[in-house]
C-alpha cells in the first residue's frame, strides 16, 4: 500500500492473480440454494452472518448515494480519459487479485471477519501515521485474519473488521500482534451509515484515503448474482493528486495524464461478454454499473477481492484477456492537487466533561460532550468511535480520556481526567 510513501510500488501480493477464477456452475447452484431464512434481514448490518469471511446476506456499506455505491452508468467520460487509458497503457490486462488456495504459502485476497457489537475492544498502537489515524480501541479479536494469512509476510497485512452491532467498519494497514497488543502503520474507521469521509489530504488504511471493504470482490455477491458497488484497484504509477470520494495522493508525479487517486474507471457499455462464465459476467456487468475505484499504486489494473475456497482460480483468470482499451475514465469533476486542496473548518467542540471526575475503581462515569461540525466522533480510550452526545466509561484507574471528531477539513481534541481513588 502507498499510504504516504512517495514511491510507486508493485504490489507483490497483486502478482500471485496470474490464474484466479470462479467455477459459475458452482455459484449458479449457490445462488439457487441460498435459503429464504438466510436473507432475512437482507440490507441492514444487523442481517450480516458472524465471522471470517461471512456473508453480508444483502447488505451493501454505506448509503446508496455514496460514490462506491453510484450507478455511473450513464455518467459522461472524462475528456483526458484516452490519455489516462495510454499513461497506465491501453494493452495492460485486467487482472483479478484474489482467488482460492495459496500461493508461496499465502492466501490471495484481502480478508475481512464480521463481529458481534459484544466483540471487546482492544487498544491499537499506531506505527507509522499516528496523526492521520483513528485511535482505539477497536474489536479486533486476537486471531484476525490477516492478509496474506496463514504466513502474511511483509506484504500490506491489511485486516478489515466489520461491527455487526454498530455498524462501524475498523481497518488497519500494516497490522499484527506484538506482546499481545495489536499494532497498526495507520487505521480508519468508518461509519457505515453515513457518507463518511476522511481529512483531505489524509491517509486510509489505503493509500488513497478510501474504505478497503467498500471495494472488494466478495463471494457472497457473485454467488448472489449482482454486485452493487464499485471496485478497487491499481495500477503502478499514480499523480501527485486525488479525486473525491479518494482523500490523498501517494506520489510525486504531476503529470495531468498520470491518473489521480480516486479515479473511476468503466467497463465500455459496448463490451461483448457473451463469452464469458456467468460467474465472470456479475463482475463485468458490475465494472459496467459502478466501475472500479483507484485506491493505491500497485501492479496494473489489478481488482482486488475476498479470498474464499469457492473461487475457481481457471474461471477467474479468463479476465485476463480484458486490456485497458475496453474502459472509459469517468468524469471527474474536483481533482485536487497540493495548489487546490479545499480547506475550511475544523469541528467546532464546546464542551468534554465527565460526571463524576472522581470514583471508585469500576464505577461508571458519563463523558458528555457538545460539539458542532464533525462527520464522527471517537472517545479513547475503552469507548471507540461513538454516536449521540455522551457515552458511559468504567475506569479502573486514573485516565485521561480524549474526544477526537474529526470532518473532511481536520480534527479537534478535547480531554478529561477522571480520577479513580
Amino acid at each position: 500500500m502507498g499510504n504516504g510513501k512517495m514511491e510507486p510500488k508493485v504490489d507483490t501480493h497483486a502478482n500471485r492473480c496470474n490464474n484466479v477464477v470462479m467455477k459459475a456452475i458452482v455459484l449458479v447452484v449457490l445462488s439457487l440454494f441460498v435459503s429464504a431464512s438466510a436473507f432475512g434481514q437482507a440490507g441492514t448490518c444487523a442481517g450480516m452472518s458472524l465471522g471470517p469471511l461471512a456473508s453480508l446476506n444483502g447488505f451493501v456499506p454505506f448509503p446508496s448515494s455514496n460514490l462506491w455505491n453510484t450507478d455511473i452508468s450513464s455518467a459522461p467520460v472524462d475528456p483526458n480519459s484516452a490519455n489516462f487509458i495510454s499513461y497506465i497503457g491501453a494493452n495492460v490486462t485486467l487482472h483479478p487479485d484474489f482467488g482460492s488456495g495459496l500461493y508461496d504459502g499465502q492466501s490471495m485476497g484481502i480478508p475481512y471477519q464480521i463481529e458481534a457489537g459484544t466483540q471487546a475492544k482492544v487498544p491499537v498502537k499506531i506505527t507509522d501515521y499516528p496523526s492521520e489515524s483513528d485511535p482505539g480501541p477497536m474489536p479486533v479479536p486476537a486471531n484476525a485474519l490477516i492478509e496474506g494469512y496463514p504466513h502474511p509476510g511483509n506484504g500490506d497485512r491489511h485486516v478489515l473488521v466489520l461491527d455487526q452491532g454498530g455498524c462501524w467498519l475498523y481497518e488497519l494497514y500494516y497490522a499484527g500482534i506484538k506482546n499481545g497488543v495489536w499494532y497498526a502503520g495507520s487505521t480508519a474507521v468508518w461509519d457505515m451509515t453515513i457518507n463518511a469521509q476522511r481529512p483531505y489530504t489524509w491517509t486510509s488504511a489505503d493509500a488513497a484515503g478510501l474504505p478497503i471493504f467498500a471495494g472488494l470482490v466478495r463471494y457472497d455477491e457473485v454467488a448472489a448474482g449482482v454486485i452493487k458497488h464499485a471496485m478497487r484497484f491499481t495500477v503502478p504509477t499514480t499523480q501527485e493528486a486525488f479525486t473525491p470520494p479518494a482523500s490523498h495522493w501517494a506520489s510525486s508525479v504531476t503529470d495531468p495524464n498520470a491518473p489521480p487517486m480516486g479515479m473511476r474507471m468503466r467497463l465500455k457499455a459496448g463490451f461483448d461478454m457473451s463469452g464469458f462464465s456467468a460467474a465472470n459476467q456479475v463482475i463485468l456487468k458490475a465494472l459496467q454499473r459502478y466501475g472500479m475505484i483507484l485506491a493505491d499504486n500497485g501492479s496494473a489494473i489489478y481488482i482486488t477481492g475476498m479470498p474464499d475456497a469457492n473461487w475457481n482460480n481457471d474461471d477467474l483468470g479468463a479476465l485476463k484477456s480484458i486490456t485497458a482499451s475496453s474502459f472509459d475514465v469517468v468524469l471527474m469533476n474536483a481533482i485536487y492537487t497540493p495548489s487546490n486542496v479545499p480547506t475550511g473548518r475544523s469541528p467546532a467542540i464546546a464542551s468534554f466533561t465527565a460526571n463524576p471526575t472522581t470514583v471508585s475503581a469500576g464505577q461508571p462515569v458519563t463523558l458528555s460532550w457538545s460539539v458542532t461540525g464533525a462527520i464522527y466522533n471517537m472517545v479513547s480510550p475503552q469507548a471507540g468511535p461513538v454516536r449521540g452526545t455522551s457515552v458511559v466509561v468504567n475506569p479502573s484507574a486514573t485516565t485521561t480520556y480524549g474526544l477526537y471528531s474529526t470532518n473532511q477539513y481536520g480534527r479537534r481534541i478535547a480531554k478529561v481526567t477522571v480520577t479513580v481513588q
